[in-house]
């Protein structure tokens, strides 16, 4: 019991209860005699304990050295969290903490029935847990009593920032008191954290765990490298392939998170989903399922899955690449917890390996790349586990004999064993083929890596082509050829596999590709002997290596210059083109005019009778054709 020297009895009774033999680096560093009333800023890995360490830090202060705390009546403690279920989830974990010590907890958080929480401060609570936004709201109309508190907790000050939770914050450490104590836990300390810790701080102690200078050890990181549109089938496959008891996939919106719930449930898979528009009854019921083994697998958004914690989660999947490091360890922070393993992985369309190899440099994780598991590959693992099966080695019962010899002799062994191969494999979803990337995407990105001189040639001579033959197609960059349309053009036309296709190299009007033995036989066969493609593409079969160097030397068509006949006039000079000529400037009318009256142009004002008949006009008005005088006449 020497981890346990230091704490109160009745907290260390619960840890003893709980199971727990060992205190983690943060838990044992909140116990440091360095630390008592005073400001500390705390940052640790996500999953290290802190709700815990920060529960230790606060017992001393609260119980004074009595087993048992008082009545309940204005809150000694608070505790802020960026999430409902972040901050419903510190609830629980205190509630056992303190189960001994006679602590009433009380939670304020957004989405829950107001009323019902001001009873609850009306009766009294030693520690209120709660969201920024509501607390204030409490506060503000004064049912949460602040005045007696002795400590305030930020429970992931980082993400509740990111949030825009600043003035919440701000108005709440205002508004307590001036002698309390701040305590602030965050993943990470950048800028803003160190700001805000400057000016509602006072002398802070800061604590770095070493659990937070080195990658976690308890997390497996994997890349799996696929084609772009097979990003659903891949993670369908991973699902498969751990067969977590717990397992979450993070995407990075609300209308992903739906797609995907709709499809794995088409599937067969048993998911929840947990985003932003969902009430907080259906968010609460959504994890309660997954606590009590009703679903497997939670599709969640970063903001809903922010601090939530799911015993037994044993794979993190990250549908969508995190937008940053800090975003990648809270997700990957969810699995590998209390001293348990854990599986995260990113699935990473191929096109975006660049971004995501940054993304694992800037958050110091090393990560095995590979592809994800194959159709065959879930197939193995799934055999392994029928032969593993826990049920073989359980003795057999005596109710149980009757029947075993009954379907023994009726059916036999193979059959019983098929039987049991068959239910094993309904109950679950069959793995999907993926599309194999390479060779063609490696050669894609080998020419986005290599200088723009050597661009020409989209893949290099493989060591398995001593002997390959060389075609011309009538096709090149010009005519927008590209090898992700070449290359499946030349397998279906002519009954070539990719492993066929050696390097690819395009000039301005054609494009030279390199066939093994076999398959340049099998193409020519294929094409017949017209040797002609989809598209009027021509294809042309060379004796050697086509000479590149003088390829890339000829100019392209369009500035070579052509040859001037010997008849021909010779070129005229150019001659200089006169000036426009250059308009007059209108004269200023409108100092001419009246004042008070609007500016009129000359030739816009309408010619009175006399000024018309004196043009030649003449003016005759119209005879009116009511007038009695022309009807006589």
């Amino acid at each position: 019991m020497t981890e346990f020297e230091g704490i109160a009895p009745a907290i260390a009774d619960a840890l003893a209860k709980r199971g727990y033999s060992a205190l983690t680096p943060v838990q044992k560093a909140m116990l440091d005699p360095a630390l008592d009333g005073a400001d500390a800023l705390v940052s640790a890995q996500t999953g290290s304990g802190k709700t815990v360490a920060f529960g230790l830090a606060l017992a001393p202060a609260m119980l004074g050295g009595a087993r048992q705390l008082d009545a309940a009546g204005a809150p000694l403690a608070l505790i802020i969290a960026p999430t409902r279920e972040l901050a419903l989830q510190v609830k629980r974990e205190l509630e056992w903490l303190y189960e001994f010590a006679g602590a009433t907890i009380a939670s304020c958080v957004g989405g829950m029935d107001m009323r019902n929480e001001r009873r609850s401060l009306e009766r009294g609570a030693h520690i209120v847990v709660g969201t920024p936004g509501r607390l204030c709201d409490h506060i503000r109309r004064n049912s949460l009593d602040i005045s007696a508190l002795s400590a305030v907790v930020l429970d992931e000050a980082d993400e509740m920032l990111d949030l825009g939770f600043r003035e919440d914050l701000e108005f709440i450490l205002e508004a307590a008191p001036a002698e309390r104590r701040t305590l602030m836990f965050s993943a990470t300390v950048p800028r803003s954290i160190a700001t805000l810790a400057k000016n509602y701080q006072r002398n802070a102690i800061r604590i770095s765990t070493a659990s937070e200078q080195k990658q976690h050890g308890d997390i497996e990181y994997r890349s799996l490298v696929v084609a772009p549109n097979d990003r659903e089938n891949a993670i369908i496959n991973v699902l498969r392939y751990y067969e977590a008891r717990n397992a979450i996939v993070f995407c990075s919106t609300r209308a992903a998170v739906n797609h995907l719930t709709a499809r794995f449930n088409n599937r067969g898979f048993s998911v929840v989903a947990l985003s932003g528009e969902l009430s907080q009854n259906e968010r609460t019921h959504a994890l309660q399922a997954m606590r009590d083994g009703r679903a497997r697998v939670c599709i969640a958004t970063d903001v809903a899955a922010r601090g939530i914690d799911l015993p037994g989660l044993e794979l993190v999947i990250h549908a969508d690449l995190p937008t940053n490091p800090e975003t990648l360890l809270h997700r990957s922070g969810r699995t590998g917890r209390a001293g348990q393993k854990g599986v995260s992985a990113l699935i990473v369309p191929v096109n975006m390996r660049r971004k995501a190899e940054r993304l694992l440099e800037n958050a110091r994780i090393t990560a095995t790349w590979a592809k994800p598991p194959s159709a065959d590959e879930v197939a193995s693992r799934d055999d392994e586990r029928i032969i593993a099966d826990a049920t073989f080695d359980e003795p057999l019962r005596e109710d149980e004999q009757a029947i075993v010899r009954a379907l023994i002799d009726r059916h036999g062994a193979e059959k019983l064993a098929a039987a049991f191969v068959r239910q094993f494999r309904s109950g679950r979803s069959a793995p999907e083929d993926l599309a194999d990337i390479s060779p063609a995407d490696d050669r894609r990105k080998a020419r986005r890596d290599a200088p723009v001189s050597a661009r020409d040639e989209i893949g290099a001579p493989r060591a398995d082509f001593t002997d390959g033959t060389w075609f011309s197609l009538s096709v090149g960059r010009k005519q927008n050829a590209e090898p992700r349309w070449l290359i499946p053009m030349l397998c279906r036309h002519g009954k070539l596999t990719k492993r066929d296709i050696g390097a690819i190299r395009m000039q301005a009007e054609e494009t030279y590709v390199e066939l093994a033995a076999e398959g340049a036989e099998r193409f020519l066969s294929a094409i017949g002997p017209n040797r002609t493609l989809e598209k009027g593409i021509r294809v042309k079969p060379l004796s050697g290596a086509p000479d590149f160097s003088q390829a890339r030397q000829e100019k392209p068509d369009f500035a070579k210059k052509r040859p001037r006949p010997a008849d021909a006039e010779p070129e005229r000079e150019n001659k200089d083109f006169s000036p426009k000529r250059k308009f007059e400037k209108k004269p200023a009318f409108a100092q001419d005019a009246q004042p008070g009256k609007r500016d009129e142009k000359p030739w816009s004002k309408k010619k009175g009778k006399s000024e018309a008949k004196k043009e030649g006009g003449g003016f005759k008005p119209k005879p009116k054709r009511n007038n009695a005088k022309n009807r006589q006449a």
